[in-house]
């Protein structure tokens, strides 16, 4: 199954056509996903043209099925109306794409579109990262998003529909002075296109520069994480042996890594300076802030607020992402030869908030202590102590921060596997 973004615009109804052409003969089956944003007032127009579209070509043969998502009103605060589309618009893609079957979802970006965000990025001072604009293809969350048309001129695009005959809807916010790449597009490219005639080829090879510095960036950036960090905490001794013209790249790749989301510049720039400053110990970040603590940086997530009171009942025998939604986490379970618990323990994880009297052994030939106290050997700082414990016929198998209580490990040869906890991905 191919899934492709259908806008019922100019270049999608084009890709999809396309692409309908293609896997016909080999037996393959599209989906075409269309985003309702409820932004304009034509949306529901838009929507009923890109069904009808769809019927038709099935009723001619064509193996293809349609898919429609509708955009709640949940825009964040601060956030610009583009923003809040373009993020909406790409969970609702995967989510309808997994619905389906595919795997992949193919774009309908050509090389001008890829011409214009390169210039949106540098206007808008942009780094190696934002200049490398959109990739070709990019594996996220279980989809691979693809560009096929990214070093094909839009009046080919424009061409090929008119060779086939093909109607498209035209979106007139297209035209709204309001939005940045409008104005690039209505205001400067024709003098641009004019004054330099091969502007988008040059520019979106400019980008496909930067994508290469950007891809050699982060292999040296993920060479120095490793080498400065110990699991999820920066070492800040040994980040500051790694030679400084490397040191920003490899903090803003951790806090990357870290956080699952790009590192505001800000951030970077403030812990580059404050990092190891007396008095400074902590610095709010997006979706969390990041900790000193006992000579590491270590990013953590914002307090979840009340911790359930239910307990929940968990099978997590199967290697992969086990989502506990109520904790918002995710348990990464994955099979293991020695340090893992049992599989049939995993069977039936119950999963509760601490308690007291809870205690844990952190060795065969250790004495059972309390959390408290093995959270302060382990030197496990208090930010992270407000996830979940997981238990089995109500004795703790597992602690996120600790890790698996010694009288729950499983013996040698035995199916096992190990529990890792990660904190706000559900």
């Amino acid at each position: 199954m191919v899934a492709v973004a259908y806008s019922g615009g100019r270049d999608s109804t084009a890709l999809l056509h396309a692409t309908l052409a293609a896997c016909g003969p080999l037996g393959i089956e599209v989906a075409a996903l269309h985003v309702h944003h409820g932004l304009h007032a034509d949306a529901d127009s838009w929507l009923a043209h890109c069904a009808d579209q769809c019927r038709d070509w099935a009723h001619q043969g064509h193996a293809l099925r349609f898919e429609a998502e509708r955009l709640p009103a949940d825009a964040i605060a601060g956030e610009s109306i583009e923003a809040w589309a373009r993020r909406g618009r790409y969970r609702a893609l995967r989510r309808m794409a997994l619905v389906h079957g595919a795997g992949i979802v193919l774009l309908g970006h050509h090389r001008r579109d890829q011409a214009e965000t390169f210039l949106l990025q540098a206007l808008r001072s942009g780094g190696v990262a934002g200049l490398a604009a959109m990739p070709r293809s990019i594996e996220r969350a279980g989809i691979t998003w693809a560009r096929p048309w990214l070093d094909v001129d839009g009046d080919a695009i424009e061409a090929y529909l008119l060779d086939n005959e093909l109607k498209w809807v035209e979106d007139g916010s297209n035209a709204d002075l309001r939005f940045a790449r409008n104005r690039l597009r209505r205001e400067v490219w024709p003098a641009l296109a004019k004054a330099f005639p091969d502007a988008a080829k040059n520019l979106a090879t400019a980008a496909r520069w930067a994508a290469q510095a950007r891809q050699a960036n982060d292999e040296i950036a993920a060479a120095d994480v490793l080498h400065a960090s110990t699991g999820d905490k920066l070492d800040l001794a040994t980040w500051r042996s790694i030679p400084p013209e490397r040191r920003r790249n490899a903090l803003r790749w951790w806090l990357h890594l870290a956080a699952n989301r790009p590192a505001p510049a800000s951030l970077v720039d403030r812990l580059m300076f404050e990092a190891e400053a007396p008095g400074a110990h902590e610095w709010p970040a997006p979706g969390g802030r990041v900790v000193r603590y006992r000579g590491t940086l270590r990013w953590t997530a914002e307090r979840i607020g009340d911790a359930p009171t239910a307990t929940l009942v968990l099978d997590a025998h199967r290697p992969g992402r086990h989502v506990v939604a109520p904790w918002k986490g995710v348990l990464l379970v994955e099979a293991v030869d020695v340090g893992g618990v049992s599989i049939a323990v995993a069977t039936s994880l119950q999963i509760r908030a601490r308690a007291p009297g809870d205690r844990f052994q952190s060795g065969s030939r250790r004495p059972s202590r309390s959390l408290k106290l093995q959270y302060q050997s382990a030197g496990v700082p208090a930010h992270e102590r407000e996830g979940p414990v997981f238990c089995c016929e109500g004795r703790i198998v597992f602690v996120p921060g600790l890790g698996i209580d010694a009288r729950f490990l499983a013996a040698a040869g035995e199916p096992q596997i190990a529990l890792t906890w990660l904190a706000s991905e559900a």
